[in-house]
């Protein structure tokens, strides 16, 4: 299995257990500006569902700042249909290879994205071993400070013996 591949598995298997215990805190709020975890999730959905679709080579729009809902009644069974759909295409022969960073950059997406939903909900925020460090390594530097807009928020200086989680959450602006 391609790194790559294995990097958003891994992530995204973690995230999908913070979906899991969200259930019940839909309304609950998030460290995303203007968010509960309804939007949070339903964000999550349309961004890695924007990746397959570019994969694949389709006419995508960027995801909304508002998000339609597309989580429904079961969160979970939506999030890991779209996880299952992430990994079957970009599992495809030479996919990876052909679409340069995005599987990378869903992979930093769907991580950030589940330590935000796991703070929100009260569950363990903690990354799974070298995650955090390869998601860091994967988006550090990649946006110009335009790009951010809207993407993160701006850097949050860290100590210098800050933990890999902790400059990751950092350089997107969220407060470890």
């Amino acid at each position: 299995m391609d790194e790559r591949l294995d990097l958003y598995r891994r992530a995204s298997e973690w995230t999908g257990a913070r979906v899991a215990g969200a259930a019940d805190a839909l309304e609950a709020p998030t460290p995303c500006d203007d968010w509960d975890v309804r939007a949070l999730l339903n964000h999550m959905i349309e961004t890695q569902r924007f990746f397959v679709g570019s994969a694949r080579g389709e006419e995508v729009s960027l995801p909304s700042a508002n998000p339609p809902d597309v989580i429904g009644d079961d969160p979970y069974a939506a999030f890991e249909a779209t996880r299952r759909e992430v990994l079957e295409v970009f599992g495809r022969p030479g996919v990876v290879d052909k679409t340069g960073p995005l599987l990378g950059i869903a992979f930093a997406d769907m991580l950030l994205h589940g330590w935000d939903l796991a703070r929100a909900t009260e569950q363990d925020s903690t990354m799974p071993d070298g995650l955090a460090a390869a998601a860091y390594s994967t988006i550090h530097g990649r946006f110009s400070d335009e790009q951010r807009i809207g993407v993160f928020k701006p850097a949050i200086d860290v100590a210098a013996d800050a933990s890999e989680q902790d400059e990751l959450l950092a350089y997107t602006g969220r407060a470890p």
